[in-house]
């Protein structure tokens, strides 16, 4: 390894060597992938080489027509099933964009030729130690019914000592396109850096001194839809090598960032970073103070990723692989500013000197130099807008967190910095760790999806996009000097006149709207309810000079409240300086009030009943019910849910006034009892809303041992506790390790749900007059009301152990009536077995009437055959069939069994069985032990069917 390797040398060297072995060199494909939605981006080589190995390529086609093949792949794994985003920076070999030197066979050469050139690439043309090596195959698995790959192990074992061929399972040795289609074992290629020891344990244990470089996979096998494998009429392979990887093994240094791969790229943000910030030294863990050096690898990683992507025709965005670019855009911007104080602009200036390291192998980044710079420095200026708010929102966040003696900073935080800043969830537990806090993912995963949900139900029309105001739209408002709403009216229930200050269409902003597209309004001031809080938002309409604006929507975004709608019908237009009038739907708002006062009685209620350790993890409030997600261990029990609703029902029956006052935010926290959103970071002024004593009064005396709940809260409320009528508690389960949620009702849906038990109670005591079958139907029709009914939890938890009880007896009548049809089966099929030996009759056909009960007609069976009364002792070989039948349904039940020792000349039981009852157009299935069992649908021909089993019998014994 003392020649010198730069990176191009490195490169050329191994496609020049498989070219020169008849290999036809093809260009990399663009990371973005043409026509394969299955992937957000190119990650291996094989990926375009799909259609050769699928069989679908062309034959007369170039792809078709090929036989061998070499190239150097731009890949990227950030996301899906290959992810290496996350562990990016972290250590000395993983990249969210990579090159992966490949060549390939398609049904020409195979193992042995592989991996001969393999060898001789590796050691004869890098002349690399071969002592260093180590050789993994196929060991075979035999609950996958594969075989080990002993052909390439013999094929290694030419080049290697046995002690460095090792075997591996299919995890690690066995490649497969997918659930079905093409795979095969693999061989997979290790090198040791240290060399001089035993490094066969180290050997795919994820140890960098011992690092996988190559992989051979041999594509021989189809896997079918049965899971079978069947041999492939063609042969291939399909190789990849880690090009950073092998440069740096070439080079003799033990990180990939150490070599001419990075270093420029180095060196270049070391000259855009701030004062005192030390060059890459290449560091990592605890002794790379500040992350400095980690910041170096993830910045230099991803102006690579972020230009391969770009020139291949994506960009940063919202969704897909797009939102997949923009989280890594913005993981760079996050590490330059914080770990190395890099200046406003830095990323983007990285472009031209990785265009000048790279474009000379992959002209499509000299050609689209400019597209790539400036969308990145568009994305990252637009990052920067909300990149210092954020990170005081998170500081914040942090800090208060650790102040009250935390370790983890909430879901609800960590969602809010992406809902609201742009931060990507890894880019927050990133800065989390900073500060010595973990991320509550579950929490965050919980907040997604009532977004995603939120979303949903905001499309108002098929195929119509929600309106958002991003960063840049918001910039857009601020720069044109319009500040945010005064949205103080929102607390008035009466008409509210103002101005239209802005007309957005969720891509720009116009100066008139018309039509029946969705828009976004924002006015000078409101009185509508922007969603927020947990409440949902307003609805009503907009009354303008030309027409009628219908708000279906109402959002906030960086103080701007934007109301999204479309016109009435007929309606003209919009525009900006317009005076309209806001009219808001307040027959639908005083549903939300009483539930989103009820939330806060619940909020206190919980604490009083389960502890102080309740705390709020999320929750909404809507017209027909409120959600209060909360941390809590375990289950509540009935009894306590049975303690909370009283409770909240008993501030309901003692009328107790509601009371909302702003008051600056250090003298709302010296009030002793205040309850906040942990973690949530408030404005100041706040809003403090306290029930059944005044705000002024708390203050007077904020240490008194407070017994009412008061809140920070900016919703809508009622004024008095008696308007919330009642309150019902609908549900409580786990939503999340350690989150419980309950969801509950208020006033007419709080009477109606009460109402609905006493319904459905009524109901239970009627079908437990009844007895058998009726009640047995009735039984089910019951669960299912029941499980569907929006009905008290307590009450839903008794009606459900009544119906248990009505189980219970069905299964007691079941199990009586079953004891008494054993013994009436088993006596008579006794005497009907002691009349035919009477009657010199060898056999015994009979029926009994036991309904459909099978369970009775074996056991009586079985009683003739195997345990009959001593005097009886002939019984023992007796061939038997019952028949038994039900009018109601014309069904039919048929039991035979025949003695191994019966003296008939070849009677066999399933073959009687199933002649003798196709009269009742029947079908029998086999028994053991001499027994079988079948069932009719046509009762009515019963006679019939016993006389042909009686004339099968008889044929069968001698006279």
């Amino acid at each position: 390894m003392e020649e010198e390797w730069p990176a191009a040398r490195v490169r050329q060297a191994f496609l020049d060597f498989f070219e020169s072995r008849s290999h036809t060199r093809w260009p990399s494909s663009p990371v973005v992938p043409v026509d394969d939605p299955t992937l957000l981006f190119a990650n291996a080589g094989m990926n375009q080489f799909k259609p050769v190995f699928l069989g679908a390529a062309a034959p007369d086609s170039p792809l078709g027509r090929l036989r061998r093949a070499c190239n150097t792949q731009k890949c990227i794994r950030a996301g899906g099933k290959h992810n290496d985003l996350d562990d990016v920076g972290n250590d000395t070999y993983h990249h969210t964009f990579f090159e992966m030197l490949g060549s390939w066979s398609f049904g020409d050469y195979f193992k042995d030729e592989a991996i001969g050139q393999a060898w001789d690439l590796l050691t004869k043309v890098y002349k690399l130690p071969v002592d260093r090596f180590y050789a993994t195959y196929f060991g075979g698995d035999e609950k996958a019914g594969t075989a080990a790959d002993t052909e390439s192990r013999d094929i290694w074992l030419r080049y290697l000592p046995k002690e460095r061929v090792l075997p591996f399972g299919c995890k690690d040795n066995f490649w497969e396109m997918g659930e079905t289609g093409p795979c095969g074992p693999c061989t997979e290629i290790h090198f040791d850096r240290i060399g001089n020891r035993d490094a066969s344990s180290l050997v795919n244990d994820d140890d960098p001194t011992c690092i996988e470089i190559w992989n051979l996979v041999f594509i021989q096998f189809n896997r079918e839809s049965d899971g079978t494998l069947r041999p492939l009429p063609a042969k291939h392979v399909d190789t990849g090598m880690g090009f950073e990887r092998l440069t740096s093994i070439l080079q003799n240094k033990m990180s990939n960032y150490d070599t001419d791969v990075f270093i420029p790229l180095f060196d270049a943000i070391h000259k855009s970073v701030g004062d005192g910030i030390e060059p890459y030294s290449g560091k990592l863990g605890s002794s790379d103070v500040g992350k400095v050096d980690t910041a170096y690898r993830v910045v230099a990683d991803h102006i690579r990723t972020l230009s391969f992507a770009i020139a291949d025709g994506s960009q940063p965005g919202n969704e897909g692989r797009e939102y997949v670019l923009r989280r890594i855009l913005r993981r760079a911007v996050h590490f330059g500013r914080q770990k190395l104080m890099a200046k406003q602009g830095f990323f983007s200036n990285l472009v031209d000197v990785f265009v000048q390291v790279m474009g000379g192998v992959f002209p499509e980044l000299k050609e689209n130099e400019k597209k790539i710079k400036d969308i990145i420095k568009a994305e990252e200026a637009s990052f920067e807008n909300t990149l210092v708010k954020g990170f005081e929102r998170f500081k914040k966040a942090a800090d208060a967190v650790k102040e009250n003696g935390g370790a983890v900073l909430s879901g609800q935080d960590a969602f809010v910095l992406w809902d609201t800043y742009g931060y990507p969830i890894d880019l927050t537990e990133v800065m989390a760790v900073d500060f010595g806090l973990a991320v509550d993912m579950e929490g965050f995963n919980v907040c997604m999806e009532e977004a995603r949900q939120k979303a949903r139900n905001a499309r108002f029309k098929a195929g119509e996009k929600s309106i958002i105001l991003d960063a840049n739209a918001t910039s857009q408002l601020l720069n044109q000097g319009l500040g945010s709403t005064d949205d103080s009216p929102k607390f008035q229930h009466e008409e509210h006149s103002s101005v239209v200050m802005a007309i957005y269409t969720g891509s720009e902003f116009i100066a008139s709207a018309s039509g029946d597209e969705d828009f976004g309004l924002v006015l000078k001031s409101t009185s509508f309810y922007a969603e927020q809080g947990g409440q949902i938002y307003d609805i009503g309409s907009i009354e303008g000079p030309s027409g009628s604006f219908t708000v279906n929507n109402v959002q906030v975004f960086a103080g701007y409240v934007l109301h999204i709608g479309s016109f009435v019908e007929g309606s003209k237009a919009l525009s900006v300086g317009d005076e309209v009038k806001c009219k808001v739907d307040y027959t639908r708002r005083s549903l939300i009030a009483p539930n989103h006062t009820c939330t806060h009685m619940l909020n206190f209620a919980l604490r009083e009943v389960l502890g102080d350790h309740i705390d709020q993890k999320g929750s909404i409030v809507l017209p027909e019910k409120l959600r209060f997600d909360f941390s809590h261990g375990k289950p509540v029990t009935l009894e306590d849910l049975e303690r909370i609703e009283l409770k909240v029902n008993q501030q309901i029956n003692d009328m107790l006034e509601v009371y909302a006052k702003e008051i600056k935010l250090a003298d709302a926290k010296r009030i002793n009892g205040l309850r906040a959103v942990f973690g949530e970071i408030y404005p100041d002024p706040v809003i403090v809303v306290s029930i059944g004593r005044k705000v002024e009064d708390l203050l007077a005396d904020p240490e008194s041992k407070v017994s009412i709940s008061v809140e920070l809260c900016g919703g809508t409320h009622i004024s008095n506790t008696r308007n919330a009528v009642a309150f019902v508690i609908i549900s409580e389960e786990g939503i999340a390790k350690g989150v419980r949620r309950i969801t509950a009702v208020t006033g007419e849906c709080a009477s109606q749900a009460m109402k609905l038990a006493s319904s459905i109670d009524t109901d239970i005591i009627d079908a437990s007059k009844l007895d058998g079958v009726a009640l047995e139907k009735k039984i089910g029709s019951l669960k299912s009301t029941l499980d569907a009914a929006a009905i008290p939890a307590t009450r839903k938890a008794d009606l459900r152990k009544k119906v248990s009880e009505l189980e219970d007896q069905i299964r007691k009548a079941k199990k009586k009536t079953g004891q008494e049809n054993i013994e009436k089966a088993v006596k008579a099929a006794m005497d009907a077995a002691d009349a035919a030996l009477s009657a010199g009759q060898p056999f015994c056909v009979a029926h009994v009437d036991v309904g459909l009960d099978a369970t009775a007609l074996r056991e009586a069976v079985v009683k003739c055959m195997n345990q009959p009364p001593l005097e009886k002792e002939c019984m023992k070989h007796l061939p038997i069939m019952l028949f038994s039948t039900d009018v109601a349904s014309n069904k039919a039940v048929v039991y035979a069994g025949v003695p191994p020792e019966a003296p008939n000349d070849g009677l066999e039981v399933l073959g009687w069985l199933r002649a003798s009852i196709a009269p009742l157009k029947g079908r029998g299935g086999g028994g053991k032990n001499g027994l079988a069992q079948g069932q009719g649908n046509d009762a009515s021909q019963l006679k019939e069917a016993m006389e042909l089993a009686t004339q099968m019998a008889k044929l069968h014994f001698s006279s």
